[in-house]
């Protein structure tokens, strides 16, 4: 009788002490998440701003009457989330590089070297975190659907996380459809 117990506590701790050390991993992991998330999300504002401030200059240096990083304008009023955010700034940093490469009086001027400066550190940046991010929700993922763990990832009621894409930041093909008045005329004066 006394066997059978001692057994039943046996069992009964071993399952705990999993239990404990699976929830543990996954707390570490949400934590690790959610602060990629937060240095994700900072960087992403800083992008939008450099990316909104470099409206005026663009605008006032190319004379373009053209709506510039139009993505820009509309998403000061709306609320996204960071993969959604991110992808709006992806295409409005291609549009930002096709000028900065396309505008010779915009490499001139100290204000729109400043910022393409900056968003080149930011972009490196990101692309880091993404990265940090990616491999710690990858791992997360991984225990939400390995035994014991799914277990404990059904009963808390985890969900599978969204990774981010990582491209390069040098691409802007959809820029190449935009088309700009003046811009012929800026070209050939280089």
């Amino acid at each position: 009788m006394w066997i059978i117990i001692l057994i039943t506590l046996i069992i009964i701790a071993l399952i705990f002490i999993v239990h404990s050390i699976k929830y543990n991993k996954f707390e570490e992991l949400i934590i690790r998440i959610n602060e990629a998330e937060a240095n994700i999300d900072a960087i992403l504002n800083k992008r939008f701003d450099l990316l909104n401030k470099s409206i005026g200059i663009i605008k006032s240096n190319t004379k373009t009457d053209k709506e510039v990083l139009e993505d820009i304008v509309k998403l000061r009023s709306r609320k996204l989330n960071n993969f959604e955010l991110d992808k709006q700034l992806n295409k409005s940093y291609k549009e930002f590089k096709y000028f900065a490469d396309n505008f010779e009086k915009l490499k001139s001027n100290d204000s729109f070297t400043k910022i393409e400066i900056d968003l080149i550190e930011s972009e490196a940046n990101i692309v880091a975190l993404k990265k940090y991010y990616n491999d710690v929700s990858e791992k997360y993922n991984s225990c939400i659907n390995k035994f014991p763990s799914s277990i404990i990832a059904k009963a808390k009621k985890y969900g599978k996380k969204e990774l981010f894409e990582i491209e390069k930041p040098d691409e802007y093909s959809l820029v190449d459809e935009i088309i700009f008045e003046d811009e012929k005329n800026n070209i050939s004066e280089k």
